[in-house]
C-alpha cells in the first residue's frame, strides 16, 4: 500500500462506517449517582490581597462566582471518568464522525485491518514519522512493527480526549443517550453537599491531581483515574486537574449576582474543573477550585479540556 495513501486516509478520518443511530450504554455503567439535596454553589470569598492584579487573570476572581447559595438538586447520573479516547474513538468510528486533529498527526485512528494492509516499508515510515518509535525499525519485521504499533496506540486508549468542542461533545453523550452536566451538576459532583474548596477539602494539594503543566506525563493527560486521593466526596474521579471539562451552560450571572461583564450572555460555554496545562503561564490553586469558572467560545479547541456525561435518574 502507497504511504503517502494510508497518511491521506489518516488525515482525513477515514473510518469506514455510515452514520448509526444512537449508542446507549447499558443502563448508567461507569457512571456515579449523586443524590437529591441541597449543596452549596458558588462563593462568599473575595480577593482582598487583590491576587488577580499580581498574576495578571483576565477576569476578577470570585466575582462571577456569586452569591453563594444554597441549591436543590434531583438525583442524577455523572460519569466516574473524563470520557477516554477510546470512548470517543467507538463513537468516532460507529457514527463516522469528525475526527480530533491531533488524532491525525498521532496516528490513533489507524485501525489494525488498515495497518496490516500495508507493505513493509509504509509500516516502518508509519512508525518513525507518525507512531515516533523509538526503535531501529529497519530491523524489525511486519508482526513486530504491527506490535510495537498496537501498543504506541493503547497508550492513548485510557487518556481523556481532548482537542474537542463544545458540540463534539454534546454530540458524544446524546449518541451515548446522556447529555453535558449543567453547571450546578458539576459543582455538585465536584465539591460535595459542604462547600468545600477542593473534591478533596479544603486545603490546596498538588499531588492529588494533574497539574503544573503535566510535567509527570509524556502527554500531559494522565490516564483517567490516576489520583485516587483527589477524589471527590461522592466517588468522582478528576474533576479538578487533568482536563478542563466541557458544561452545558453559557457563561451568565448567578441569580442575584451583581458582576458585569459583556462575556455574559449567549456568547461563550463554560468549562470547569482546571486542566493540567494551567492557566497562561502560571499553574495556581485558584483555577483548580470547584466553584472556578472559566469560559470559551463553543467551537474552541484546547489539549487540556475535554468533558464527562450526565443521564437522569
Amino acid at each position: 500500500m502507497n504511504y503517502s495513501r494510508v497518511r491521506r486516509w489518516l488525515c482525513g478520518g477515514l473510518v469506514g462506517l455510515s452514520a448509526v443511530a444512537a449508542q446507549a450504554m447499558p443502563a448508567t455503567e461507569g457512571m456515579v449517582r449523586i443524590p437529591a439535596g441541597p449543596f452549596l454553589m458558588g462563593t462568599s470569598r473575595d480577593d482582598s490581597r487583590q491576587q488577580v492584579q499580581e498574576f495578571g487573570a483576565i477576569k476578577p476572581w470570585y466575582v462571577d462566582e456569586k452569591p453563594q447559595r444554597k441549591i436543590t438538586l434531583p438525583a442524577f447520573w455523572i460519569d466516574q471518568y473524563e470520557v477516554t479516547n477510546a470512548e470517543y474513538r467507538e463513537f468516532v468510528r460507529q457514527a463516522n464522525y469528525w475526527v480530533p486533529p491531533s488524532w491525525r498527526d498521532n496516528g490513533y485512528l489507524l485501525n489494525p485491518e488498515l495497518l496490516r494492509l500495508a507493505d513493509l516499508p509504509t509500516l516502518r515510515r508509519l512508525a518513525d514519522d507518525t507512531f515516533k518509535i523509538d526503535a531501529n525499525t529497519e530491523l524489525m519485521d511486519r508482526e513486530a512493527l504491527l506490535q510495537t504499533i498496537a501498543q504506541a496506540q493503547g497508550k492513548f486508549d485510557s487518556l481523556p480526549v481532548t482537542m474537542v468542542d463544545w458540540g463534539n461533545a454534546n454530540d458524544y453523550c446524546h449518541w451515548r443517550g446522556k447529555r453535558l452536566p449543567a453547571e450546578a451538576e458539576w459543582e455538585k459532583a465536584a465539591r460535595g453537599d459542604d462547600g468545600r474548596e477542593y473534591p478533596w477539602g479544603n486545603e490546596w494539594d498538588s499531588a492529588r491531581l494533574n497539574a503544573k503543566g503535566g510535567d509527570r506525563w509524556d502527554t500531559g493527560t494522565a490516564p483517567v483515574g490516576s489520583y485516587p486521593k483527589g477524589v471527590s466526596p461522592y466517588g468522582v474521579f478528576d474533576m479538578a486537574g487533568n482536563v478542563m471539562e466541557w458544561v452545558q451552560d453559557w457563561y451568565g450571572p448567578y441569580p442575584g449576582n451583581q458582576y458585569q461583564t459583556p462575556a455574559y450572555g449567549k456568547k461563550y460555554k463554560v468549562v470547569r474543573g482546571g486542566g493540567w496545562g494551567g492557566m497562561g503561564h502560571y499553574t495556581l490553586a485558584q483555577f483548580y477550585r470547584s466553584a472556578y469558572r472559566l469560559y470559551m467560545q463553543s467551537g474552541s479547541l484546547f489539549v487540556d479540556v475535554g468533558f464527562r456525561c450526565v443521564k437522569n435518574d
